[in-house]
């Protein structure tokens, strides 16, 4: 499944993809709530998306995807001169195609996502490696997140409907990754980090 927010990319994709018979073009979409509402209805194997898709953005719809059983494995198309394949890797896409690579390398990278592969441009992940919120679980960043907002053991234990020891158990792991001995700590952590990347978010 395709979507993009421009309509001449969309038909030109479409075309591509409806012409190679390596592939078969379940539907297309200009926006993420489109394709969200389709690949939740149909199978889809591989989805490709523009970044900046209308209204939610490819992270979002990522992360929400990610979420899901047999979600389609997701490549981002987009310029590659931005920070975007970073982010994309980040957020939990599965390959990234650049506007600018030719036709059958956009093809290419969808056949080996589709046989379960990464595919991305050399990336110095150094960043990702060393930044410590890139190593938490997807837990463990809700919790942080809800930790953020003041909430108790008690009540992050109803909100993330895990037990009380659970909490514990995920906030213990938290503290270590961070480096921090207690909540007040991974609080100021979490704001000293957004304040940091400017444009941080959980989601991306």
């Amino acid at each position: 499944m395709l979507a993009d927010a421009n309509p001449l990319v969309l038909s030109a994709m479409s075309e591509i993809f409806d012409k190679d018979p390596r592939f078969s073009l379940v539907a297309t979409s200009a926006t993420a709530e489109g394709f969200l509402g389709t690949v939740m209805r149909v199978p889809v194997q591989v989805g490709i998306i523009d970044w900046n898709l209308p209204a939610l953005g490819g992270a979002k719809l990522i992360e929400v995807l990610r979420e899901q059983a047999n979600a389609p494995r997701l490549v981002v198309y987009a310029d590659e001169s931005s920070d975007v394949p970073r982010k994309a890797m980040s957020a939990g896409a599965a390959g990234f195609a650049p506007r600018s690579s030719a036709v059958e390398d956009v093809l290419d990278t969808c056949l080996a996502v589709a046989e379960g592969k990464m595919v991305f441009p050399f990336l110095d992940v150094r960043g990702l490696q060393t930044d410590p919120i890139e190593q938490l679980s997807r837990r463990e960043r809700t919790m942080l997140e809800a930790l953020s907002k003041g909430l108790t053991n008690k009540e992050l234990s109803k909100e993330l409907e895990i037990s009380t020891n659970t909490v514990k158990f995920h906030l213990s792991n938290l503290y270590e990754k961070l480096s921090v001995k207690n909540r007040a700590q991974a609080i100021a952590f979490y704001y000293a980090n957004r304040a940091a990347k400017g444009d941080f978010h959980l989601e991306q």
